[in-house]
């Protein structure tokens, strides 16, 4: 589970966001406080350790972009998604160039929390389970928030992101184009079953893969994706 911490001094803002972050599967809210002091105290004491902080700027008392300085001294590695109302490029500027992995905008719909969350959950997932990334996985993790808009980018469906897409389809590519299972691929690329196969049923949606079932004589059918070599360009487009 991934712990997560709330700095808002609006009650009702942290609370909205409480109930959000409980309708996100792999998140644990481990509480709200509404000043930066409140939350040193709670990074530096809570067990288990705080590894998210959804962090507003503008409260009363202070200035939310002075805690990422004091985040990044702490020993242990905490990321931070800012959900402000600031939208001015000097706060955006300081907060991106202190690492934040995302930044929403207020007022925003659940999608949009959704879609920040869900990504680094896969993002935490893959750098956790995996010991090296090649030069495609690794640009697609850097430029994650690049300079082309949103709205110009094919967008995934909700729950998957393209870091995790990327890995499974350069693992289709390097020689695994046909004829493998669910199984096979997650215990090679180190993410989940139910992962997996979210991504393959998406590829087969689109016309990437073909699905033949296989009937064993005892326990559950056994999926087998290949390659439809002609619609490789859907990926290259998609992952442009």
């Amino acid at each position: 589970m991934i712990n997560v911490l709330i700095v808002d001094d609006d009650p009702m803002v942290a609370e909205l966001n409480r109930r959000y972050l409980e309708q996100v599967d792999g998140f644990r809210w481990l509480g709200s406080v509404s000043t930066i002091q409140a939350a040193k105290q709670k990074l530096l004491e809570s067990e288990p350790p705080i590894d998210l902080v959804l962090l507003d700027i503008y409260m009363q008392k202070d200035n939310g972009l002075d805690l990422l300085p004091v985040i990044r001294q702490m020993p242990n590695n905490i990321d931070v998604i800012m959900i402000s109302s600031a939208s001015d490029m000097p706060a955006i500027k300081k907060a991106l160039r202190y690492g934040v992995v995302d930044y929403l905008i207020k007022p925003f719909q659940f999608a949009r929390f959704q879609e920040a969350l869900s990504a680094y959950r896969e993002e935490r997932q893959m750098l956790a389970q995996r010991e090296e990334l090649n030069q495609s996985e690794l640009d697609n993790l850097i430029r994650r928030s690049n300079s082309r808009p949103a709205s110009e980018k094919l967008r995934l469906p909700k729950g998957l992101t393209r870091l995790t897409l990327q890995a499974v389809w350069e693992w289709i590519k390097q020689g695994h184009r046909q004829g493998f299972s669910t199984e096979e691929m997650a215990n090679e690329i180190g993410i989940s079953r139910v992962s997996c196969r979210k991504y393959l049923v998406y590829m087969a949606e689109i016309g990437v893969l073909d699905t033949d079932i296989f009937y064993g004589s005892v326990g559950r059918p056994v999926y087998l994706y290949k390659l439809v070599p002609a619609k490789v360009e859907i990926m290259d487009t998609l992952l442009r």
